[in-house]
């Protein structure tokens, strides 16, 4: 098992570390600055193979230098790119990210290629789904797209978690299609209409979620850590406590440390702590890709004896 098919977005991060983050109109002058992988399909698919996950990633992203680094990024990860595509008409994804002392950020993003990556892409990789043991999308690359992924997983009975992220509304036949949604807390507000600022909140919106079709729902929540419903387990799950430098990628690693740890058949309360322990490491670190962190320190984390 653990055999993760990840479909989404590849982008190519340039990171500026400031004091804060600037206002609207306002340049604040910052230190360093570093270029990294990232893409919210590409950082969770990273995050997946880190955390010991056998992984495929469908995307797309431009015939360019970052293009050509990120496929190497990938092939360097071991994970499997006969289906990443090069596309002459669109460069690579690319986020300016602000990074703030407190591990804040702001994310401006150009799709490029990202928003080429068709329909037509995912039925053209159907073998990847027949053995796969989890699809994890999100929505940095068209819904129509992300709308195929999720019927290509039903037909072959695969485990289907979909991070809506970034926000946008979505119609209840995709929602009933979703075995695991993972929206933050203002995803979960523009799905739902539930402004979610308390864990009663919180259990509110997963509900009225899984009343529109997700048969699990986990609201994410930062350093308040998360919030699940599903028939095996209900409940507030608690964030790991660490000093943040870059919160960027904490989601992205949490998604794909669950996809991890949901396709090895882990009850639900046990993959999320896995995911959360991933995140908490994640945020340690500056950088998307680079702040992932790998099974054995994650299990480490855990206090799981090695080999175990």
């Amino acid at each position: 098992m653990n055999n993760i098919l990840v479909i989404g977005s590849s982008n190519t991060d340039m990171i500026i570390k400031v004091a804060r983050i600037p206002r609207p109109g306002e340049t604040v002058l910052g230190g360093e600055f570093s270029m990294a992988p990232g893409g919210k399909g590409a950082n969770q698919a990273v995050a997946a193979a880190r955390a010991g996950g056998r992984v495929t990633f469908i995307a797309r992203v431009g015939d360019d230098l970052f293009g050509s680094a990120a496929v190497r990024n990938f092939e360097a990860e071991g994970i499997d790119v006969r289906f990443v595509l090069r596309d002459g008409r669109a460069a690579s994804g690319v986020a300016l990210i602000n990074v703030g002392e407190d591990g804040e950020n702001s994310i401006s993003v150009a799709s490029g290629a990202n928003a080429l990556l068709a329909p037509e892409d995912v039925r053209r990789a159907e073998r990847a789904f027949d053995g796969a043991d989890a699809v994890l999308v999100q929505l940095e690359t068209p819904v129509e797209t992300v709308r195929v992924a999720a019927e290509m997983a039903s037909r072959y009975g695969v485990l289907l978690i979909l991070n809506p992220a970034p926000a946008r509304p979505l119609d209840d036949p995709l929602l009933e299609a979703v075995a695991v949604l993972t929206p933050n807390e203002i995803e979960a507000e523009l799905l739902t209409g539930i402004r979610v600022e308390t864990e009663g909140d919180a259990k509110r919106a997963a509900q009225a979620l899984r009343a529109r079709g997700s048969r699990q729902v986990v609201i994410t929540r930062g350093e308040k850590g998360c919030y699940a419903a599903g028939d095996e387990f209900e409940g507030a799950v608690p964030a790991f406590k660490v000093c943040p430098v870059d919160s960027t990628a904490a989601g992205d690693v949490f998604n794909g440390a669950l996809a991890v740890a949901l396709a090895a058949k882990r009850p639900l309360a046990e993959a999320l702590r896995f995911a959360s322990a991933a995140a908490a490491l994640s945020v340690t670190k500056l950088g998307a890709q680079p702040s992932a962190p790998t099974r054995a320190a994650i299990e480490k984390f855990l206090g799981v004896p090695s080999g175990s």
